[in-house]
């Protein structure tokens, strides 16, 4: 064992003459080593705390101020207009210093009380310059004086080399949309999901809402929006995720692919330990506040009892809930920790602690393989209850919660499970093969049904995220969702796999680069004693996860017919084309149109998350109602196309400006349940089920591999699993100009869904639209 290797350097023997203590150097050198580290790390927080305390300004702006300030002083000027006289005659210690001391400390005092004064006039600046949102509104390519200026003064205004949290303090905060607008747009909504007689009831019970119980509850959300950096964000994250009693495998958590063209080698071992130190080096740049937070060393921690009845999946809202949430208790909660200095690894039923520093450093790529391969060729079978023991973070929360506080809270139980809680995230060296092969129908569908839910066993769902290596050198993430959303997860992916294939790289025969150190101790096998009753949970959490995987139906469709390029050639945004292709899809694969979910970012205000598109519109159901009549001409088709492509544009740009209608509405639902306010209006808008759910996958955020000049080197993109019963879930990633991947789930247990079939209906959807761009080119080369 590890512990026994590293005991060996330090020995001390009690003789009649005393004590004999015996040093190992190469462990004193380690410790020393450590412990620079350590302090190193501290000098560079220490200095990012103050930098970020400090921005937009520097700190060497304070002397800057303090030698001007003395300059004027010399130049028998006062630019205090006799407030550093004021200072110097009321200072506590003048009796102890000379006149000429006095002044120069005065003058100080009163340079620092300016310097302070300043950064927080830069701070308010800069947040009413960010609040300003017109240039959002704006047309692509044409920009209007305001905001040219608005630009120039934003740079002015931003300082030099921006960290992590420097503009924490000069967000924004979310306002709060006005009652009035959020009824409205949301009466617009529903529109053309309900027939006259539908639409007239809902009218009644929304103006009802309006003008009874919405004044008081808007009053109450005013004041929280005061109190609190965002007035969505905790709530968001509380009620929606964390109290969530049913599984969080496939409901919540996503996944995220590998690149679609290429492996860089097909070793195990080394891929693995290429990635993990390309993680290792991101979370390094986390810790100097260059990227983003919560991502490493973070577990969700179950909780037991919970009123609330919550979907545990973000698109989902709340269904009729049976007491107000002031009675609720012990919902799950997201444990942070920091610099966690090894990981777990799962492999054929057996979880292993690797360390991952050697000597006070990051171990090499080289030193990782050599891990992993050691724990790929550890022969030793599983501990009783050890196979399947991760089949707990997968089924429901509540059993999960009790067997954790029964069975892991003393002995080595208690001590494995710690170590796999506090790991910097964990890692399953997977004994299957997956991936993209285009020789295969089904290989993308197997691949993300893996990522997703695995054997329901092999992935530590509570964990922020785990990676998975798969026997041929693919990769793969599965995420928690209530941490963070999907873009930081591609931020760090991104980053991860260009550092992999362009930084790192491999050797002729597929191994890592570099040396490996003698007396690297090997990964420590946790130790596990589960008793009988324990392996019955187990069981039945499994039980519960595999009911559930099962009727997931996946399917991953590569679009290659054309791209953004085409798109942004027809002055289209290329997300609204493919809104309103999946509209037209929804419709010819059953025949109606549906309420859907569109997730967009709220990332421009302080603490911001998500926020809801309400896709379906009357303007597209309109073009769509068009495509399918025979007695419509293209030219009207098309300028359908154009009047619903303008309208989700706007109202993508209302959600990302703080106007949407879904999170208002939540908060209004909360406060309602805190001050146990009944109201039909929003029950009947909170149990609403999202047939159609849809999300986007960010790509390019680091622009680290250049991918006209390497178009193999493009990741597939992630997905989620089903929202609805009857419904499906659609993620896609918009890749270069000629490539978009959509990732389709649905559930086999509906008779109404099939995930190929609405991939073939996509597939259709976008080809009918760019006929009619095509048609119109046509028509003006033959004018």
């Amino acid at each position: 064992m590890a512990e026994a290797h590293q005991a060996v350097g330090f020995q001390f023997t009690v003789t009649p003459d005393g004590i004999d203590l015996h040093l190992s150097r190469e462990v004193l050198k380690h410790i020393y080593l450590s412990g620079v580290t350590s302090w190193r790390k501290r000098a560079i927080r220490f200095k990012n705390g103050i930098l970020t305390g400090v921005y937009p300004a520097s700190p060497s702006s304070l002397l800057i101020v303090v030698i001007a300030t003395m300059s004027t002083i010399y130049a028998r000027i006062d630019p205090s207009l006799g407030m550093i006289d004021t200072i110097k005659r009321t200072m506590p210690v003048s009796g102890y210093m000379t006149v000429q001391t006095q002044t120069v400390f005065s003058a100080i005092l009163f340079s620092t009380g300016l310097w302070l004064s300043l950064i927080l006039m830069l701070r308010y600046t800069l947040k009413a310059l960010l609040s300003y949102h017109a240039w959002i509104f704006e047309s692509h390519g044409k920009i209007s004086f305001c905001t040219k200026l608005w630009l120039t003064l934003v740079k002015m205004f931003s300082g030099r080399r921006p960290l992590l949290y420097s503009f924490q303090t000069s967000l924004p905060r979310l306002p709060v949309p006005r009652v009035d607008d959020t009824i409205t747009r949301y009466l617009e909504s529903v529109r053309p999901l309900l027939d006259d007689e539908q639409y007239n009831q809902m009218e009644v019970v929304a103006n009802n809402f309006k003008k009874d119980q919405a004044p008081k509850l808007q009053k109450y959300l005013i004041l929280k929006s005061w109190c609190a950096t965002n007035y969505v964000s905790d709530w968001w994250e509380e009620y929606i995720y964390l109290r969530g009693r049913s599984p969080i495998m496939v409901n919540s958590n996503f996944y995220a692919m590998d690149l679609l063209y290429v492996t860089p080698t097909h070793r195990q071992a080394a891929r693995a330990g290429n990635v993990v130190h390309a993680m290792l080096q991101y979370r390094r740049k986390l810790e100097r506040g260059e990227h983003a937070p919560r991502m490493f060393n973070t577990t969700r921690i179950p909780g037991i009892e919970t009123v609330l009845c919550a979907s545990p999946h973000p698109q989902i809202m709340f269904y009729v809930l049976s007491s107000p949430p002031l009675l609720l208790r012990d919902p799950d909660f997201v444990q942070h920790l920091s610099d966690r200095k090894h990981l777990v690894v799962y492999h054929k039923g057996r979880f292993f602690k690797v360390w991952l520093y050697y000597g006070g450093r990051h171990l090499w790529p080289s030193e990782l393989e050599t891990q992993f391969q050691r724990i790929l060729d550890d022969t030793t079978e599983p501990q009783p209850g050890e196979l399947k023991l991760a089949a707990l973070t997968a089924g429901n929360r509540v059993p999960w919660a009790r067997a954790r506080l029964k069975y892991f809270s003393q002995g080595v139980n208690k001590a494995s499970l710690e170590a796999i809680e506090t790991s910097a995230f964990f890692l399953t060296l997977d004994d299957e093969v997956h991936g993209y092969d285009p020789e295969k129908l089904r290989s993308l569908d197997l691949y993300a049904k893996s990522l997703l839910h695995g054997k329901c066993y092999d992935r530590w769902f509570d964990k922020s995220f785990t990676l998975i290596a798969y026997k041929n050198g693919k990769l793969g993430v599965n995420a928690e969702h209530s941490w963070a959303d999907a873009p930081i997860i591609g931020h760090m992916w991104e980053y991860v796999l260009a550092t992999d294939c362009f930084h790192l790289g491999y050797t002729e025969e597929g191994h890592c680069k570099g040396d490996i150190s003698n007396g690297l101790p090997p990964p420590i096998k946790l130790q596990w004693d589960i008793p009988l009753e324990c392996q019955e949970v187990i069981e039945d959490s499994y039980m519960v996860a595999k009911v559930i995987a099962d009727d997931v139906d996946f399917h991953g469709c590569l679009f290659d017919e054309f791209g953004k390029g085409l798109i942004k050639k027809s002055r289209t945004s290329p997300d609204a084309f493919i809104q309103l292709a999946l509209q037209l899809a929804q419709f010819r694969d059953k025949g109606e149109f549906c309420l859907t979910y569109e997730a967009s970012m709220t990332r421009m205000f302080r603490e911001g998350r998500t926020e809801t598109v309400r896709s379906c519109t009357s303007e597209s159901t309109a073009f769509v109602r068009a495509m399918e009549d025979k007695s419509t001409t293209s030219a009207q088709r098309l300028d359908l196309f154009r009047k619903a492509a303008d309208k989700h544009q706007n109202m993508y740009r209302l959600a990302m400006t703080g106007s949407g209608i879904d999170r208002h509405l939540f908060c209004l639902y909360i406060m309602s349940k805190y001050l146990s306010i009944d109201s039909p209006f929003l029950k009947q808008v909170l149990s609403e089920p999202w047939r159609l759910s849809t999300s986007q996958t960010p790509q390019q955020q680091l622009n680290m591999v250049d991918i006209k000049r390497f178009p193999r080197y493009v990741g597939a993109g992630g997905g989620f699993g089903p929202v609805a019963d009857d419904g499906y879930g659609v993620s896609y990633i918009i890749i270069g100009e000629n490539l978009i991947t959509f990732h389709i789930s649905s559930k086999f247990s509906s008779p109404e869904t099939d995930s190929y079939r609405f991939g073939q209906n996509i597939r259709q959807a976008m080809l009918d639209i760019r006929a009619l761009f095509d048609q119109k080119d046509k028509k003006e080369k033959e004018m």
